[in-house]
């Protein structure tokens, strides 16, 4: 939710008729001139919250034939043999069997009540449309390109892009290039940090990104003359169990549509990071919240300048929060030696997180750092899965020695 759109064919006030326009040589292609549009009101919070306004060429619903299906994304599981003892934890992302399409591969590796961690590598366009009626969707792009399609229009999609598609919104992952995805189900939805809008919900000239570095979809997909005629074929997903649909008529038939809920993409390299002359915490680096997490984009930047600073983050024992870090690239001031691209690091409240020996002495100096990386606290701790044992480095506490 980043601010208003709006875009196609809409009636001058909500809730009032609105018809296919009069069109020179349209007879017997799509929707007849003066046909009458079915107004969708797509809410959050019930009806107190942000909404989009859809105009379809159908009436709605058009989900018919509803029955349970073993397609869609794996269940979710906890391991408790892969959560004990505590201690450090390393899961290596390369080790996940690529393929597929998004909508059945996604792998969850960690979870709570709030959120759960998810690795997916796809190298095919979704053969069906997916809604998430479990959470919003948070994805960080870590390696090819594709576009999302939704009743809001095309959002396309780079490597180094966040992307957040709202729950229960009907859409699919087209793949352009072999992609590699790194993600989160958000059962209480995803935001903008609070401390960056102002009064009037304007993002701050403070905050470390603005309005115009948001991707919003290019749409409407349909006119009134060519809806999309994509798939007949709805999965849904809700309380951890997947329906399937057929659909009486196309997904993709909004021809205007008005609001504030709608996928959107977010360039990494667009964050502007902060610095100071000592080590700041964290939370400077935070990109989006939700309930009981906070995700955060560590990007190359200069490090503190007071000529004491210590760049390297300081031990800590953070007893209310549970720190996933996906590395990207770069050299890390807290560690000896480079991880592997992909490298996902649990280091669960307990027990401190902190440097490796010799990396906080060897930092003093510094002046800038080239890493990239996504993390992610949660206020509740998070949860192996059985998959998530399958690609873990047994040895990662170890390093510590």
């Amino acid at each position: 939710m980043i601010d208003r759109q709006a875009c196609g064919l809409l009636p001058d006030k909500l809730h009032t008729a609105l018809r296919v326009p009069e069109r020179p040589g349209a007879a017997g292609s799509g929707a007849p001139d003066g046909a009458l549009l079915y107004e969708e009101m797509f809410t959050r919070g019930g009806f107190d919250g942000p909404f989009t306004a859809f105009y379809h060429l159908f009436a709605l619903p058009s989900q018919r034939e509803p029955a349970a299906s073993c397609r869609g994304p794996a269940a979710t599981h906890a391991d408790p043999d892969a959560a004990r003892p505590l201690k450090r934890r390393l899961y290596d992302s390369g080790r996940l069997p690529s393929g597929g399409m998004l909508v059945d591969r996604r792998v969850p590796i960690l979870f709570n009540d709030d959120v759960a961690v998810l690795l997916a590598r796809p190298d095919t366009t979704d053969d069906v449309y997916f809604a998430n009626g479990d959470g919003d969707e948070l994805w960080f792009v870590q390696e090819g390109s594709g576009r999302v399609e939704s009743p809001c229009g095309w959002l396309r999609v780079e490597s180094g892009d966040y992307v957040w598609v709202p729950r229960s919104m009907i859409h699919r992952w087209h793949v352009d290039a072999p992609m590699r995805l790194f993600g989160f189900e958000a059962r209480g939805g995803v935001g903008i940090p609070e401390a960056y809008r102002n009064a009037v919900g304007q993002i701050r000239m403070d905050a470390p990104y603005g309005h115009r570095d948001f991707v919003r979809p290019a749409g409407p997909i349909a006119s009134p003359g060519q809806p999309l005629e994509g798939p007949r074929e709805l999965l849904v997903k809700k309380g951890g169990a997947v329906s399937r649909y057929a659909l009486a008529s196309p997904a993709m038939d909004v021809v205007g549509w008005e609001g504030t809920v709608y996928p959107v993409a977010l360039a990494i390299s667009k964050f502007q990071p902060k610095t100071s002359t000592v080590h700041l915490p964290p939370t400077v680096h935070a990109t989006f919240s939700g309930r009981g997490f906070l995700v955060c984009s560590f990007v190359p930047r200069l490090v503190d300048y007071d000529p004491r600073a210590i760049p390297c983050p300081y031990p800590h024992s953070s007893v209310d929060c549970d720190e996933v870090i996906l590395y990207l690239r770069g050299h890390f001031t807290s560690r000896r030696g480079a991880l592997s691209s992909g490298a996902i690091s649990l280091h669960p409240a307990g027990i401190a997180h902190g440097p490796h020996p010799g990396a906080y002495e060897a930092s003093i100096g510094a002046t800038r750092t080239d890493e990239l990386a996504v993390m992610c606290d949660t206020f509740s701790p998070l949860v192996p899965t059985p998959q998530a044992a399958n690609i873990e480095d047994a040895g990662y506490h170890e390093s510590w020695r």
